[in-house]
């Protein structure tokens, strides 16, 4: 008796994967940002202000994930693409501080002591996923932030223009090129876990991020 082929699904590259592992878990799939906490009602802009000043200890520092990545980083083609990523978030930092600066002191949330702990935890476990000796892991965590750095900035913009601020243009490496780096770099299944594995865990950081915002703006909600 015969037996029918085997139908091989293809393979997606790395760059598909990346994509869909943001798409999936990252800024734009969380419940809070979904929930339109941040863009409408009576609250929204205490809760964009909460966002922005912890979204400034996160990633507000310089050296940041980018940096530090980039210092890893010896391919020539990766080394392009990090120095490019790089300079371009020295401008998001300074238009993510100059929005703190404008919106005012943080909103007295009760536990704030223990949440700037719990985001000065997350620095640190960024700080080491990004300067991971695992070929692949560094760069992995770089890109994951780009990809999901467009969301985030989607929310930087609303909180500008309501201050009466103009956003300025955004340079981080674009979508093609950032896809043709991760499908190039990956180029053995070793890497490409590495990669995703450097993805999934700062994608998993700033879904905790949002966690503990969802969690402050209830504790205020209800205060």
């Amino acid at each position: 008796m015969s037996q029918s082929p085997q139908i091989r699904m293809p393979t997606r590259s790395a760059a598909e994967l990346l994509d869909a592992l943001v798409a999936r878990e990252g800024t734009g799939a969380h419940p809070h940002i979904r929930s339109g906490a941040l863009s409408s009602g009576a609250d929204a802009m205490r809760n964009l202000a909460d966002a922005v000043h912890f979204l400034c200890l996160l990633h507000g520092r310089h050296p940041g994930v980018i940096d530090s990545a980039a210092r890893k980083t010896v391919d020539p083609t990766a080394r392009a693409w990090m120095d490019q990523a790089a300079a371009a978030f020295v401008d998001e930092r300074a238009f993510l501080s100059k929005i703190a600066s404008a919106v005012g002191p943080v909103p007295s949330t009760q536990g704030q002591a223990q949440c700037e702990a719990a985001v000065a935890a997350q620095c640190k476990a960024l700080a080491m996923l990004a300067e991971s000796d695992r070929h692949g892991c560094a760069l992995g965590a770089a890109i994951a932030l780009t990809l999901d750095w467009r969301t985030i900035r989607v929310l930087l913009d609303i909180s500008a223009q309501r201050l009466d601020l103009a956003p300025p243009a955004c340079s981080l490496p674009d979508l093609p090129g950032t896809a043709r780096l991760a499908t190039s770099v990956a180029g053995t299944p070793a890497v490409e876990r590495a990669m995703l594995f450097g993805a999934q865990q700062l994608i998993a950081q700033h879904s905790g991020l949002w966690d503990l915002l969802a969690a402050r703006a209830a504790a205020r909600a209800h205060g």
